[in-house]
This record gives C-alpha cells, sequence and structure tokens, in this order.
C-alpha cells in the first residue's frame, strides 16, 4: 500500500513515516503541493497524509483539488494539522477529508486511525453500487440517481447516504454516523448529522422518505 505525505516539517514527516513504515506501507513525501501533484500524474497513492498548512500553500485548496478530479476524488485522505479548533476540523471534514488528526499526536492513535481509513475504504469497494427503491448509488462515479434524476450532493452528503444504506435496516446512532461519516474524534454537535439529514432528503425528492428518523437515537435507512 502506498501513502503519500504533503508535508513541510521534516521532523513531522520522519514520525509518519517511521510509523507507515513499521506497518509495511511504501511512503514517499513531499513539501510543496505542486510536486504532489505532479507525482500523482505519474502514481497514484492509496492514501493522503496533508498538512493544513503546506509552505505557503494551504491545504484545504489541495484538498479541493483532489475532490474536484475524477482520478483523485475516491483516494482517502487524512488531515494532520496543529490546527485543532472545532472552525478547522469542520471545514476539513465537510471539505471531503476522511479524518483530521491534530498534532502532536501518539504512534499507536495515528496507526489506529490509518487503520480504520482502511477498513472502511475496503467497505466501500466490496459494494461499489447500491439500489434502493428508486434510489441508486454508484460507488464508483460518486453519483446519486433518485427516480433517474441524478442528485447534486456535497461530498459528506454522499459519504453518510451511502453510510446509511451499507446499513439498511440497522438504526444508526447520531454518534455512530459521526464516528463513520466525519471520523471518530470529531467533537461537533449531533445537530451536524441533523442539519446534513434535512439538505440530504430535500435533494433527493421523494426518496428522501427511505430516511428515518428514530427518535432520541438517530436514523436509520428503510
Amino acid at each position: 500500500m502506498l501513502v503519500y505525505i504533503v508535508e513541510d516539517s521534516l521532523d513531522i514527516t520522519e514520525v509518519e513515516r517511521y510509523a507507515l513504515e513499521s506497518m509495511e506501507f511504501e511512503v514517499e513525501s513531499f513539501e510543496r503541493g505542486a510536486e504532489f501533484f505532479d507525482r500523482v500524474k505519474v502514481r497514484k497513492p492509496d492514501i493522503i497524509l496533508l498538512d493544513i498548512i503546506v509552505g505557503e500553500e494551504s491545504g484545504f485548496d489541495i484538498l479541493d483539488k483532489l475532490r474536484e478530479s475524477s482520478e483523485t476524488k475516491n483516494i482517502p485522505v487524512i488531515l494532520v494539522s496543529s490546527c485543532d479548533s472545532e472552525v478547522d476540523k469542520t471545514r476539513g471534514l465537510d471539505s471531503g477529508a476522511d479524518d483530521y488528526i491534530s498534532k502532536p499526536f501518539g504512534i499507536m492513535e495515528f496507526t489506529s486511525r490509518i487503520k480504520a481509513i482502511i477498513r472502511r475504504a475496503n467497505i466501500v469497494e466490496k459494494k461499489e453500487e447500491l439500489s434502493i427503491e428508486g434510489l441508486s448509488i454508484d460507488g464508483q462515479k460518486r453519483e446519486v440517481t433518485a427516480d433517474g434524476k441524478v442528485c447534486n450532493l456535497t461530498y459528506k452528503e454522499y459519504e453518510l447516504l451511502r453510510y446509511l444504506a451499507l446499513n439498511k435496516g440497522i438504526v444508526l446512532s447520531r454518534d455512530k454516523i459521526m464516528e463513520n461519516v466525519w471520523g471518530f474524534d470529531f467533537q461537533g454537535e449531533s445537530r451536524t448529522v441533523d442539519m446534513h439529514v434535512k439538505t440530504l432528503r430535500q435533494k433527493l425528492g421523494c426518496q428522501g422518505k427511505l430516511i428515518q428518523t428514530i427518535r432520541n437515537v438517530g436514523y436509520k435507512m428503510m
């Protein structure tokens, strides 16, 4: 498994490299976004570790470019940053990061988070297409259609819908949804889930009723 590190601190890069190589991963590191993107054109990684500030560049901008490209939009990205405010975490996760690790971090926590991302990625690979009563989720294209019409979903709306669909018929608590869609250390209030479910239902039209509210618990896909 190939991991790209985009980080301008050599000390942090060495810590991450040590942890990843101890897991028998292949690692390449980059101090600038430009050289990183040049390399991605040649060889795509399995996972990307991205600092929020890379030299004079914004990691958020790099993340946006990754998610906008059909070639890289499905590659798991973990933001690693000393910026640990709730605003930064929310922005990063809503922009399409799969997890957010705050510096400084412990090696055991770091490796556990990597393993969690791999497990989630494997689940998606096993079920590329899902269909539920007029609702179709294409994992390869990251495209959702309801009654044959394409729904314009944000990155997190898509992840939320897919997670609910993969667990069809199972009641999922808000905490469980936050853990699996936003990352297990995200401390945002539960209303984040409620707001995303609300807009998701609106965009799905009649199929929005497939997402049921379970009072005082969370949600379930029928």
